[in-house]
This record gives C-alpha cells, structure tokens and sequence, in this order.
C-alpha cells in the first residue's frame, strides 16, 4: 500500500502544474452546462441567425446540415488574461459530398462587438487572431491564421488570401470523429497544431492580453454542419480565484499561486491531454503550510491543522486516482486502435489471397493457351503435310493428264483433203465438158 501510495504521488507531482482557465473553457467535464441552465453555456453567449444554435448535453451545434446560408457564433464573456496559454478545440464538420462552409476561432478584442457572427471574409475591422477552416481554393480542405491590428477592413477586400501569416492543408469534412486544434502561446514561439501534427509556428507573433475567445460558423446554399465539443483553455500562471479542478472543491486556506510554475512540465502534460481527448490534468493543491509545531498549543489547533492536511491529502489522492482512471481510459482506447488497426491489415491481407487466386488462374489460364497454340500448330503442320502431298501427284500425272485430254486432228485433215480432191475433180470435169461441147460461132 505504500509504494502504491508512493507511485500515485509521484503522478500526481508531474501533473500539478496543470491549471484550467475555467471561465474561459467548456465541455472539459463531459457535459457543456449544467443540467438546469436549458441550453446556456456558462460564461459564453450564442447567437445565430435564422436557426438558433443548439446546446446538446456534449456538443453545440452551430449550424444544422438544413437550411442552408446560417451563421452562428459563441463568445466568451470574460478576457483571455494570460501572455503565456493552451487553447484547445474539439470540432466537427458533417455534409453532403459537396457541401461547404467556413468555421472561425478568433481571439479578438471585444470580439462579439466588433465579430459578431461573421466570418473572415465579412468581418470587416477587428483586432486579434482569427483561425479559418474551410475548403479554401477547391482543396480537401486548409487552415489559415490571419492577423488584424484594427486597421484592415477584411470584409471591403476581394480577398483575404495574400493576409494568412500560416496555413495547412487539412481535410476536416465527414471524418466521423471531432478534429483538434490546438493554439499555444510561449514566451518564444507561437504555433498551431491540428490532431497532434504541427500546422505553423511563428516566433513573430504574440497575443497580448485581454482578448475574448470565440468561435463563428457560416454555410451556404448546401452546408455543412458544425459542431463544437470542447473549448479548453490552459495557463501556468492563472491566478486562485481562476483556477478549476475536476472535482469539488473544499474552502481551504487561501495561499498565493505559485509565480515559478514549471512551463515545461506544464506543455508536456497538455500533450498528453491532447492525444487522451478528454479533459485536461488537474490542479493540485499545495497544502497547508509547514508551520512549527509551538504555536500548536491546544487541541483545537491541532485538530484544524490535522484536518487539514486529511482533508489536503483526501483530495490529492482522489485526483491522483482521476489521473490514473484517465492513463486507463487512454491505454483502452489505445487498445481499441490497436485492434482497428489489426483488423485493417487483415482486412488487408485478405486482399492479398484474393491476389494469389488471381494469379493461380492467370497462371492456369497461360497454360490452356500454350497447349491450345501447341495444337493449333500441329494441326496447320498436318494441313500443310496433306495439301503438299497432293500437290505432288497431281503435278505427276498432269502432263499426261493433257495429252489424254487433247483431241485428235487426223479427220479434220482428211476431210479438207478430201474437199480439195472433190473440188479439182469438178474443175477438171466442167473443163473436159466445156471443151467437147459444141462451138458456135457468129
């Protein structure tokens, strides 16, 4: 029991920098409200035009896959009072193969006057960050970041594309499952990260202090839906009234925050919040303070300070236990992937065997037409025999074949002799007759 003990606390060490901008943040306990604020969201106003957004117990749905041209908007109502944070967005895009629309994460200044429910490309003058997701120029589908100091009118523009300071290509449509992006603000470095993958980072950019955060949405004729699971915003240096645990808090003594909270520590955990999916680590308390033992000097002081530090060590134990429920809950989805992913490659696989049939009968295939050929070629060399053998006997007995043929011209010259003979006969005799007969004279 205690190196269980032990090993919780250690746990519960790595994670107690993790601290929540509850005002600022919704949908990190599973649900979006409370079970009687009848579709409200905390701290944020909705708006839309034409069909109302609605506020489901997980999710808020901006904008509907029917009616088209929609826009709808949900907005912080208290500022962003940090220099150094992580904002994190659960979202999700359905609709028809060709539907179309734009999802807008802003922090902006006084953002639901000056933004409202408009997107980048009608927003007119703001000043802030605005993250743009669409099927920006016919592709799969983009991530841009776009800067304002209040001095560009967006919305009088033919287009805003040359004003992006950072893009990706990302393909967010019909995924089946909500998308992440990730917004985080160092003192170095500010960078965007989209399902755990790096979109752009800038060392130029820096968000000052006291901006809203909010998020707008815009369809047209055939859109899409928009849908909005979580809204999480973290710091290191939020002050105690701004802090927020996943549990009930206890009135404890109040101390002052921690100034030197570990950034690193802190980053690392969100990473690992991240790939969970679900809500951030909790804050710890600290304790109360080590105070010396002389100024305990009645029972009722030390069973204050006694109390105390049960009631200290009861909660950290139940967050530590939290904590570890939620390692369990990432290793049984981790799991559940893993099975996925082993059924994909058998599935996989399978294709494989339907390949080596196909080949089995290709193969089966080539020798039938070997063999076909091989026959075919023994029959025309048999042809060819036969026809040349013929050939050659009728070429034998051709010529005497013609002479048998040919007809006799013994009679026809016996008879043209014979009519010479009759016709010299003739001759001779009407010649003797014409001289014997008898001679008149005049």
């Amino acid at each position: 029991m205690r190196v269980t003990v032990a090993a919780l606390l250690a746990v519960a060490t790595a994670s107690a920098q993790q601290i929540l901008v509850s005002d600022l943040s919704f949908g990190y306990q599973g649900r979006l409200s409370a079970p009687g604020s009848r579709g409200k969201v905390d701290n944020f106003a909705i708006a839309g035009s034409g069909v109302p957004p609605q506020v489901l117990s997980n999710k808020v749905i901006l904008t509907p896959v029917s009616p088209g041209n929609q826009r709808a908007s949900i907005w912080s109502e208290k500022q962003l009072q940090e220099t150094e944070w992580v904002a994190d967005v659960d979202l999700r895009a359905n609709g028809p193969e060709r539907g179309g629309g734009n999802l807008n994460i802003w922090l902006a200044n006084d953002g639901e006057r000056q933004v409202g429910q408009s997107s980048i490309y009608t927003v007119g003058k703001f000043e802030g960050l605005a993250l743009v997701i669409d099927a920006h120029g016919g592709s799969g589908g983009m991530l841009r970041a776009f800067l304002n100091d209040g001095t560009i009118d967006y919305g009088a523009r033919s287009s805003v594309d040359e004003l992006a300071f950072g893009h990706c290509l990302y393909s967010y449509r019909n995924l089946g499952r909500p998308s992440q992006v990730k917004m985080k603000q160092s003192r170095d470095i500010f960078k965007v990260e989209i399902d755990g993958r790096l979109c752009f980072e800038s060392d130029k950019v820096s968000i000052p202090q006291g901006y809203k955060f909010g998020i707008t949405a815009a369809t047209p004729d055939n859109p899409d839906s928009f849908e909005i699971f979580k809204l999480v915003v973290m710091s290191d240096r939020t002050t105690p009234s701004d802090r927020s645990s996943y549990r009930t808090r206890q009135q404890q003594p109040k101390r002052e925050a921690n100034p030197n909270a570990n950034v690193n520590n802190n980053n690392n955990n969100n990473n690992n919040n991240n790939n969970i999916g679900t809500e951030p680590l909790e804050d710890f308390d600290d304790g109360p303070l080590d105070e010396d033992p002389d100024i305990f000097q009645t029972s009722r002081t030390q069973f204050q300070d006694l109390h105390n530090r049960l009631q200290s060590t009861n909660h950290q134990l139940s967050s530590v236990y939290r904590s570890v429920s939620r390692h369990h809950q990432l290793d049984e989805q981790r799991h559940n992937e893993m099975k996925g992913l082993l059924n994909d490659f058998r599935a996989e696989f399978g294709k494989f065997d339907k390949i080596a049939a196909m080949e089995q009968k290709i193969n089966n295939m080539e020798k039938e037409i070997r063999g076909l050929r091989n026959e075919l070629g023994k029959k025309m060399r048999d042809n060819e025999r036969n026809v040349k053998g013929f050939l050659n006997d009728h070429h034998a007995t051709l010529s005497q074949t013609l002479l048998d043929s040919v007809p006799g011209h013994g009679k026809l010259i016996w008879i043209f002799i014979g009519t010479q003979v009759l016709v010299v006969a003739a001759y001779v005799a009407y010649k003797r007759r014409r001289a014997n007969s008898p001679k008149k004279f005049l």
